[in-house]
């Protein structure tokens, strides 16, 4: 691996926490739960940032992103202010189309567009991008069908889904063998408690990370969450971790 992890230690920024001591390692993948919607994965000399959000502090201590993944245009998901501190002069970005648009010309050499169902294989990780998207899809909608992407992350035999920003939709509910997954639950932008809970019993992965949870004005309650999956299906790992 190539970043820097204190065993059983505790790691401070003059800004706050750190996310090292904040990681899980699931199939020889390891997690950094980092802000927000803000996941880091590192596996085999590859790391992958999804959504880089919350300025340099937030991913002290973590290697230089080798791809960034972007779901949409909303600014707690393109971050400038970040991906201009972070060091991503290596870095391929997978983002839709409607995030190409909005990018500084200086990254345009380092993109790959990838609309809802289209598919990227990057070395060892292949990335499916799925829709993500308010209920009822009409003009009224804070997030539009067609214009973010949730992402399947394929790497060591892992499925890794993360859901962007997105209710309860039908692409979320009917997918197959998700062994770890993020899923969003704020309210008034994404799902409430109810609904992330019941699409997640429908879809069943193997581990759940609660993620993306601070509304306006209230903090959800991922206690209450993971009381609601495992009343019903205990064989849900569902973990909680620090996400602010």
């Amino acid at each position: 691996m190539k970043y820097i992890l204190a065993i059983g230690c505790f790691i401070y920024a003059s800004s706050g926490f750190t996310q090292i001591n904040n990681s899980d390692i699931v199939n020889g993948i390891t997690i950094f739960p980092v802000y927000h919607g803000s996941v880091v994965f590192d596996y085999n000399e590859s790391t992958i940032y999804v959504d880089p959000h919350g300025g340099i502090e937030k991913f002290k201590g973590i290697s230089d992103p080798d791809l960034i993944l972007i779901t949409h245009t909303h600014g707690d998901h393109l971050d400038l202010n970040t991906l201009e501190v972070l060091n991503t002069a290596h870095a391929t970005f997978i983002v839709p189309e409607a995030v190409a648009k909005k990018i500084p010309s200086r990254y345009k050499n380092q993109l790959v567009i990838l609309n809802n169902g289209n598919k990227k294989q990057i070395k060892e990780i292949s990335v499916t991008a799925l829709p993500m998207y308010n209920l009822p899809h009409d003009e009224t909608a804070r997030h539009k069908k067609g214009v973010g992407n949730g992402y399947i992350i394929s790497l060591n035999n892992t499925r890794i889904y993360v859901s962007g920003d997105t209710e309860d939709i039908p692409e979320m509910r009917s997918l197959k063998d998700i062994d770890v997954a993020f899923v969003c639950m704020n309210l008034p932008y994404t799902m409430n408690i109810e609904q992330a809970a019941d699409a997640v019993l429908e879809f069943q992965p193997k581990i759940i990370y609660p993620y993306h949870y601070r509304g306006r004005p209230d903090v959800s309650d991922i206690n209450l969450f993971k009381k609601k999956i495992n009343d019903k299906n205990n064989n849900i790992d569902v973990r909680l971790r620090k996400w602010y």
